[in-house]
């Protein structure tokens, strides 16, 4: 083996766990995140992503609503409602409150499947400039994978996250049942059914965050795949996630009034700015995990040398 085939082993063999920030501090880091955040045009990107959530978001409420039509789920639509109150504007909530309603009313396996296709096209597509926005984040270029593994693996992942988003709407709607069923069944008792529905939002965290740790690890065309349950660039994305949409959801309800200015389209808007926002702290968690990535092959890189040199 050749002296530059060795020094590249070790470099891979060397890289750091990202929890060590690759001997970074978090003032470093934050340095470099500005930076690179600049240089990726995070913002347009950012914005690239809303536009394709908006574009994703109906035929997937098509399905879904088609498939609670189905298995005849539509008394949960309130407490369903409730839920996405919590992270949602008015503004949003009314407009996406609206279109599950009306959809409800003609839930059938024809619209099933018509939202089924149209879900999944638009929403890979979506996945699609993920990847090519994480892409631009890790440094690479999609030169290892052709069109259609690329436009595979988009739909792959896409019904992944679906199944994400089904498993988290059942827990959500049908935790307590869920609960005193597995406590019924193993005769845990009354104790347990408790500790389940306190558990049931932690245990939704966690899937959120081995979901975005799929997601950078997935996306991007990286030759270094080394999975990690937990990075601080998914515990960064998922833990703003929800600043973001808490604090954006308390700036629209009690001082941004948007139907003044912008009237019946306010609900659009309000979505719009909201799918933006989580598609910045998206990108931003995998500029992260890329610094620290990057610092630590030149931490590495810089240990080869030495030993060479020596």
């Amino acid at each position: 083996m050749s002296r530059t085939a060795g020094a590249s082993s070790a470099i891979r063999r060397t890289v750091s766990h990202p929890w060590t920030l690759a001997g970074m501090t978090l003032a470093e880091l934050g340095r470099r995140l500005w930076r690179k955040s600049q240089e990726h045009e995070l913002l347009g990107r950012a914005a690239q992503l809303s536009y394709y959530a908006l574009l994703a978001l109906f035929p997937a409420l098509i399905f879904l609503t088609a498939l609670m039509g189905l298995f005849s789920v539509q008394s949960f639509m309130p407490e369903l409602m409730s839920y996405l109150h919590n992270v949602l504007p008015e503004d949003a909530l009314s407009m996406v409150e609206r279109f599950l309603t009306q959809v409800a009313e003609g839930s059938g396996a024809n619209i099933l499947s018509l939202g089924a296709l149209g879900a999944l096209w638009a929403s890979s597509s979506g996945v699609t400039a993920i990847m090519d926005a994480l892409n631009v984040v890790f440094g690479v270029k999609e030169d290892r994978r052709p069109f259609w593994r690329v436009r595979l693996t988009a739909m792959v992942l896409t019904i992944g996250l679906a199944g994400f988003v089904i498993l988290s709407l059942a827990l959500v709607l049908y935790g307590p049942t869920i609960g005193r069923w597995i406590a019924n069944l193993f005769g845990l008792g009354v104790a347990f059914t408790w500790l389940w529905n306190v558990l049931q939002w932690p245990i939704i965290v966690a899937l959120m965050l081995v979901v975005v740790a799929a997601v950078y690890h997935i996306c991007p065309d990286t030759r270094e795949k080394r999975w990690h349950w937990l990075t601080p660039g998914s515990v960064f994305a998922v833990s703003m996630w929800l600043v973001v949409s808490l604090g954006f959801k308390a700036y629209v309800d009690n001082f941004g009034d948007y139907n003044k200015v912008y009237g019946s389209i306010a609900g659009v808007i309000v979505l719009m700015l909201w799918f933006y926002w989580s598609g910045m702290v998206l990108l931003l968690g995998g500029e992260i995990n890329a610094e620290i990535a990057q610092a630590s092959r030149e931490g590495a890189g810089h240990k080869g040398e030495v030993r060479q040199a020596a």
